[in-house]
């Protein structure tokens, strides 16, 4: 996403990492939380770019022969990372001279890579896959990692060792956060008509642009 100037360049664009969810789910259709997710951010003033590195291809527990492993070999984060790469590139091609990325679930996983890289200037990493203390040793940008306190996937314990080795880094601004009482994925699937969950989702969302507007400037 790209906040607009009156100058032509687009100067502040933030690029949203697709969320692996199955498009049966109970909660309601990803692509509408996409497009609620890019709106808010939209609203404040950003460009917003939401490519499809999976390529119509989410996960889908509903199939009972679907295995996690095997879509991984087929949707790998360092792929994802390095489609990413080519969609900022094509951004600053374009003239955008500054990009904060938010990556949910997979697209943690893809973010945790990516900002290796000083090509983007923030990143909000929100429920991740598995990331390594390597990936978050090898960061270069001001991070923030939003964590449930109720993950199977990444336990907020093992989320608050990243966080250490980040604020090892003097010269990074960064910060994780747990969410109580919310599971794995719970910024993007939630019921609309659960209160407590909208508020869990929302405060995230606000801690997202927070982030931006503070480092994509």
């Amino acid at each position: 996403m790209g906040r607009s100037m009156t100058s032509p360049v687009l100067r502040l664009t933030s690029l949203v990492l697709p969320i692996p969810s199955s498009p049966s789910s109970s909660y309601p259709m990803l692509s509408v939380m996409k497009r609620r997710i890019s709106d808010k951010v939209a609203a404040a003033g950003y460009l917003v770019v939401v490519p499809d590195f999976l390529y119509g291809d989410p996960v889908d527990l509903n199939k009972p022969d679907f295995s996690v492993e095997a879509w991984l070999k087929l949707h790998s984060p360092d792929k994802g990372c390095e489609d990413a790469k080519l969609v900022i590139a094509a951004l600053k091609a374009k003239g955008v001279c500054a990009i904060g990325v938010a990556g949910f679930c997979w697209g943690g996983m893809v973010l945790a890579k990516l900002a290796s890289s000083d090509d983007i200037r923030a990143a909000v990493i929100l429920h991740p896959g598995k990331i390594t203390k390597d990936e978050i040793e090898a960061v270069k940008i001001p991070t923030a990692i939003l964590g449930a306190e109720n993950d199977h996937i990444v336990p907020p314990e093992e989320l608050e060792k990243l966080g250490e080795i980040l604020s090892a880094k003097s010269e990074l601004e960064s910060y994780v956060k747990i969410f109580p009482g919310v599971s794995h994925g719970w910024s993007v699937r939630y019921k609309l008509e659960d209160e407590s969950a909208v508020r869990s989702a929302e405060e995230a969302h606000l801690d997202m642009l927070d982030w931006f507007q503070k480092h994509v400037k």
